[in-house]
């Protein structure tokens, strides 16, 4: 199971986050490093705040476009979201 690290960059939805996971490519020919960059609708049981680092892997389909499951929270914005979540 493949598991993704990005960072949300949208929570306008109920229990739905947009993370943005980047990747970089090298060119086959010219060597150059060239990012990439994909956004991904989450399943959020976590309550996850914008801004925020998280792990999340593919799970059955929720809805039409959410594949995806948080699995972990890397990065809390602040320290009050970490302690809401260790409770």
């Amino acid at each position: 199971m493949k598991v993704f690290t990005g960072t949300v960059v949208s929570k306008k939805m109920d229990k739905t986050a947009t993370v943005l996971v980047e990747r970089v490519v090298v060119h086959p020919i010219y060597k150059k490093r060239l990012r990439r960059a994909r956004k991904y609708h989450v399943h959020d049981e976590f309550g996850v705040s914008v801004g925020e680092k998280v792990q999340f892997v593919a799970s059955r389909p929720i809805s039409k476009t959410k594949k995806w499951k948080i699995i972990k929270v890397e990065e809390a914005k602040n320290k009050l979201a970490k302690e809401r979540r260790k409770e």
